[in-house]
C-alpha cells in the first residue's frame, strides 16, 4: 500500500469516527450526556465497577481527560467514586439513577448504531470488525 493510500485510509477513518461521534452526541444530548461520557457508562455496564486507571487504559484515553469526564459525571449523578484497596485508587460505579436511565439511553444509542450500520451486510460488519482489530495498536493490543 502506498503512503498516499495509507494517508487516505486514515483520513477517511478519522472522518467516519468524527461523524459517528457527532451523531452520538446529538442523540445523547437528550439524555444530558456526551459520547465520551457514554463510553464510560458503557464500560461500567459491561465490566462492572472499575478503577479510573482501568477505564482510561481500556478506552485508550489520557488519564486527565477521564478524570475531568468522571468529575462532570459525578456532579450530574451518573457515577460515584469509592475508595479502592489502595488509598490512591478510586473505583468508579454507576449510580442507581444511572442504572435506571441506562436502558433508555442504550436503546437510543442502539438505534443510531443500527441506522449507521444499515448499509452493511452482516458479513461486511464482521469483516469491518476483523479489519479494525487487525490494525496495529500500541500497548500490545
Amino acid at each position: 500500500m502506498s503512503n498516499n493510500e495509507t494517508r487516505e485510509l486514515f483520513h477517511l477513518l478519522n472522518q467516519r469516527v468524527r461523524l459517528i461521534t457527532k451523531e452520538m452526541n446529538n442523540i445523547l444530548s437528550g439524555h444530558g450526556l456526551y459520547h465520551s461520557q457514554w463510553s464510560i457508562i458503557f464500560c461500567l455496564d459491561q465490566f462492572g465497577p472499575m478503577t479510573q486507571t482501568a477505564i482510561w487504559k481500556y478506552l485508550h484515553v489520557e488519564a486527565p481527560t477521564v478524570t475531568r469526564t468522571i468529575s462532570r459525571m459525578e456532579k450530574n449523578g451518573w457515577i460515584i467514586r469509592k475508595q479502592g484497596e489502595d488509598k490512591r485508587e478510586r473505583v468508579i460505579e454507576l449510580t442507581d439513577a444511572a442504572k435506571e436511565k441506562f436502558t433508555a439511553v442504550n436503546k437510543a444509542v442502539e438505534q443510531v448504531e443500527q441506522e449507521m450500520a444499515q448499509p452493511l451486510s452482516g458479513e461486511e460488519v464482521q469483516q469491518l470488525q476483523y479489519l479494525l482489530k487487525k490494525l496495529a495498536i500500541k500497548e500490545g493490543e
